[in-house]
């Protein structure tokens, strides 16, 4: 089962098994938007669209997800809004120019698509020089041994995550990005919030 049809059986359920568990998380991650005026916001992978209520006035954001019916439901969060566009697309593939956002959301989609290589690739495509990618997700740390979770990947890695990313990797074959922030979220550090910066001005 392909994960577009895996996200769409899970879409009504979505927000209940996740929401509680990162609600905390996603707010403080989004809170560095605050002084992000008149920026152009990429979300990428919005799913259900919980980051909404967290965004701040001021941006112009963009939400895509591979799955319409995770689209569905983020519209619902968007009542009343006309700073927030959503449209279907692939991380993997993203749908627009090279250098169009200021910003970039990678909430929780980097350890889901399946080429997590190329997502993160084509985001530091899309990012604007000196614009930045905010990422909250989790990750194995290079070295570590994490028996459990790279056994658990090989069944949960066709319904809905992977749980054996390494991030080190995958920034290492993104030339233009710089690491400027690595902080642990939960569950003593596998979840990281990470913030790079794209090179130039």
């Amino acid at each position: 089962m392909s994960l577009k049809h895996s996200y769409t059986f899970l879409a009504p359920v979505y927000d209940y098994l996740v929401e509680s568990t990162f609600a905390d998380l996603r707010r403080k991650n989004l809170s560095r938007l605050q002084q992000a005026e008149n920026e152009d916001i990429l979300l990428t992978g919005i799913g259900t669209g919980l980051d909404i209520p967290w965004l701040p006035s001021g941006p112009r954001y963009t939400g895509i997800d591979l799955t319409p019916a995770m689209l569905a439901r983020a519209r619902k969060q968007i009542a009343g809004r006309k700073d927030i566009a959503l449209k279907v697309g692939d991380a993997m593939q993203l749908p627009f120019a090279d250098e169009h956002f200021d910003t970039i959301i990678m909430h929780l989609i980097l350890a889901v698509v399946p080429n997590s290589q190329r997502a993160l690739q084509e985001a530091q495509r899309v990012l604007r020089p000196g614009g930045r990618i905010l990422i909250l997700d989790k990750f194995i740390r290079p070295g570590q041994l994490a028996l459990s979770r790279r056994l658990l990947s090989i069944f949960l890695r066709h319904i809905a995550t992977r749980t054996d990313v390494v991030f080190e990797p995958l920034l290492a074959q993104c030339s233009q990005l710089t690491l400027i922030r690595d902080e642990p979220a939960l569950a003593k550090g596998w979840f990281r919030y990470i913030e790079l910066q794209k090179n130039g001005t």
